[in-house]
């Protein structure tokens, strides 16, 4: 298509105060004009086959502007393309001091723009500021469309006020708060648009709700249990998806399944689980060939430099790098792997029978470790569709059992979650201190979900390998002790 004969494909480093990179955000293909956001230099993007547009947020505040979206927050209605987030306008770096570098959050605003693609013009739908030097206003972290009330649904969790479910008039700029609950995803099931409730960096998703999108009508729904039995820790929300009638939350650790109204009830399916920050964080789910895609990010968000006890244990938690980044398929009940990238993905598209697949080699960080420019070379890697029916790429992840210790020590410790589809060969390598038991769980993603089979094997101290052949669909592992010194090493190809 010549629409990507005119796409920049790498950014290099460039001036946009804020915490490291932020990367490409909020790929959109609509009305023959491909939209993202640059962030954190604060630019909007809208390319067509004979026209490259920029956008610097000037209508929000003065230049110099930085962020713009972090979060993939875009939507589409008739030939408007509907894009929000956070910017800085302008934006202020505070310097560095002692070590210590900030910025100032005074002129952090939330906002949505529409892009009419007709005519190229830009419209500032809604902006919103606290005006604190250090606390801002709840970033639209998603925007969803209701088509029966012509509304745009904004969630929003990233920050310290104005968090929840909104109602935004597209036309007027109104905005309603209808859930006072932070929610930082969403997705529309049938006439329901269901909502992920919690604070992603404390404790993650605790409760799904249900939105009414004729009667406007609330609903609370608990998350269950796991199919292998096993407890799951800090389920951080990175995406929602709708497919098979059923609301898909990818989480931290795996993804929840379900739709209460159906008798489904949120089920947890353990997925890429480390006990790290290994996660499907900062990136959209994209619906594609009936299926989805989604990439588990291998290091998203960090510290850069630990400065307390605290921040030296996220550090760890955060910067402990397990595996590459994968990008993922589902098309249930198959899992399957369909690309190894590295850092992280930040935004996938389809245009034109390719994928578009949005990179950054460098995390998000926060704290007192402020720059003046974003630190990550970004760039769009393009995929062909067919690649989601081809052999997948061979893979290796390799855990420090320390980390499933402490997670035992909290009540959970099954690990994995490994989709074995499209392999031909997979192996378990254990080094393990002293003689134990291990218990394998397969399941798959049959909907409605089933519980998994068990299967057990005894450890001796040493080096064990267990050929993973055997077994089918998705495997998640349990040591029946903890061994904070033994190493966990998983190779598929």
């Amino acid at each position: 298509m010549k629409i990507l004969e005119n796409l920049e494909y790498r950014y290099p480093p460039r001036y946009g105060p804020e915490w490291g990179s932020g990367g490409i955000y909020g790929l959109r293909y609509h009305n023959g004009t491909l939209y993202f956001t640059l962030a954190f230099e604060g630019e909007a993007h809208f390319i067509t086959e004979d026209s490259h547009k920029k956008y610097e947020f000037e209508l929000v505040g003065p230049r110099p502007t930085s962020g713009g979206d972090t979060y993939n927050a875009v939507e589409v209605v008739d030939e408007f393309i509907y894009f929000g987030g956070w910017v800085h306008a302008p934006a202020k770096f505070r310097g560095k001091e002692h070590g210590n570098a900030t910025i100032d959050f005074s002129h952090k605003h939330s906002h949505v723009h529409e892009y009419d693609t007709e005519n190229g013009r830009i419209r500032l739908v809604w902006k919103e500021s606290y005006k604190h030097p250090e606390q801002w206003v709840g970033e639209v972290s998603d925007i969803l469309y209701n088509p029966y009330k012509d509304e745009l649904l904004l969630a929003r969790e990233d920050g310290h006020v104005n968090l929840g479910v909104y109602s935004l008039d597209r036309r007027s700029g109104k905005v309603e708060r209808l859930n006072d609950k932070p929610s930082a995803k969403g997705c529309q099931v049938h006439d329901i648009a269901y909502f992920g409730i919690g604070k992603n960096y404390t404790k993650g998703l605790e409760e799904i709700h249900a939105y009414d999108m004729v009667s406007g009508k609330w609903e609370r729904f608990s998350l269950g249990g796991s199919v292998d039995g096993g407890a799951y820790l800090h389920p951080h929300l990175g995406a929602m998806a709708s497919i098979y009638n059923r609301a898909f939350a990818f989480v931290r650790g795996g993804l929840f399944v379900g739709n209460p109204y159906n008798d489904e009830h949120f089920t947890f399916v353990r997925l890429f689980d480390f006990y790290t920050f290994y996660a499907p964080f900062r990136i959209n789910a994209l619906p594609i060939g009936g299926g989805v895609l989604i990439a588990f990010n291998s290091h998203h968000d960090t510290y850069y430099r630990p400065r307390t006890e605290g921040e030296k244990e996220y550090y760890e938690f955060t910067n402990t790098i397990i595996g590459p980044s994968v990008l993922v398929y589902f098309a249930p009940p198959i899992v399957k792997i369909v690309g190894v990238f590295g850092a992280r993905i930040t935004s996938l598209e389809k245009v034109g029978g390719k994928i578009l697949v949005a990179t950054s080699n460098t995390p998000n960080v926060g704290a007192l470790d402020a720059t003046p420019f974003d630190t990550g070379w970004r760039d769009i890697v393009i995929l062909e569709e067919r690649d989601l029916n081809k052999k997948p790429p061979s893979v290796r992840f390799s855990v420090p059992l320390s980390f499933i210790a402490k997670a035992k020590e909290l009540g959970a410790g099954v690990f994995g979650g490994i989709p074995l589809d499209g392999y031909s060969n997979a192996r378990l390598i254990l080094r393990v201190s002293g003689d134990n038991t291990l218990r394998i769980y397969e399941y798959d993603l049959t909907l409605p979900l089933r519980e998994a089979e068990e299967e057990k094997y005894d450890l001796k101290v040493g080096r064990n390998v267990i050929d993973l052949r055997a077994f089918s669909g998705i495997v998640s592992f349990e040591l029946e002790k903890s061994d904070p010194k033994g190493f966990a090493i998983i190779e598929m190809w």
